[in-house]
């Protein structure tokens, strides 16, 4: 039989092929909308109805109004961000020297792959265990007031259970690894060359620092500060459990009304909030970063 006769015609034997890239794209997409899409959407009806009327006469903009008319949701807000926000700071201000150190300093490779094994290994735990083991630590008779109480730092307990600190604290532990793996990232891929460079023109290693090395890392720092600040904002069991429910977040506030009072309205309505405010802020931050690192 001759073999070129057994070539499948043009088109026949390359179609499925030619399939391949819309199932490769079209599965992820179909999962993307089945599970965030779709809920997204019903949290969004959810949030412009009241569960009274039938039709478009159902539709109401009435959870908003109570939302901005209520002077509490406004502080709770305002926690929330706050939080969040001194949650991406102290995490850039201490994952960056980490992970410069992991980066520059360490040279010796297993003790550099045991350090990542060390900051990643914390991440595999459950929030719920990390965060009971702060109450354990931050409690009065806990190791950190012992601590200070031993040393003569302070002459009685502090509280740290119930307050901002207390969750800070908690917060930067949890989500300190996401800045340290974005910035040495960045740093691993700075060319050393430029920093040479630098010197040779006689910049001072601060100078370097400033001028070179810390604008080509910019992006790793945008995006761990991207990263730290949604979960941080959207997190709900290290508030909970540290707060001991004397500090109320967003996402405290809207688990209240899906699971104790039942009212996935006006829940539906805190939730699009609360996201319409987180994706304003990322967007804002990835515009400053990307001025910042000379995009326009």
């Amino acid at each position: 039989m001759n073999p070129v006769l057994a070539l499948p015609a043009r088109g026949e034997g390359a179609r499925p092929w030619k399939l391949a890239p819309v199932w490769m794209i079209g599965l992820p997409l179909l999962f993307f909308a089945a599970f965030f899409l779709v809920p997204l959407a019903v949290v969004l009806l959810a949030s412009f109805t009241d569960g009274h009327g039938t039709g478009l006469l159902a539709l109401t903009v009435g959870n908003y109004a109570r939302i901005l008319a209520d002077h509490y949701h406004w502080e709770v807000t305002l926690v929330t961000f706050r939080i969040a926000c001194l949650t991406t700071v102290f995490c850039v201000l201490l994952g960056y020297p980490l992970a410069w150190y992991l980066v520059r300093i360490v040279r010796w490779q297993p003790w550099r792959r045991a350090c990542v094994i060390l900051l990643v290994v914390p991440m595999l735990t459950s929030n719920i265990v990390r965060s009971f083991g702060w109450m354990v630590l931050l409690g009065r008779n806990g190791l950190v007031n012992e601590a200070l109480l031993a040393t003569g730092q302070i002459e009685r307990p502090i509280r740290f259970l119930g307050t901002e600190t207390g969750i800070l604290i908690g917060m930067v532990y949890v989500l300190l690894p996401f800045v340290v793996l974005a910035v040495g990232n960045s740093l691993a891929r700075v060319d050393a060359s430029l920093e040479q460079a630098s010197a040779d023109l006689g910049a001072k290693p601060f100078e370097t620092f400033i001028h070179v090395t810390l604008p080509l890392t910019l992006p790793g720092i945008m995006a761990g500060a991207i990263m730290v600040f949604t979960l941080a904002v959207s997190a709900y069991v290290t508030p909970a459990l540290l707060s001991g429910g004397r500090v109320t977040v967003l996402s405290m506030l809207i688990f209240q009304q899906y699971s104790s009072t039942f009212d996935v309205h006006y829940g539906g309505a805190l939730s699009i909030v609360l996201l319409v405010f987180t994706l304003v802020m990322v967007a804002l931050a990835g515009r400053v970063g990307a001025v910042r690192g000379g995009v326009r």
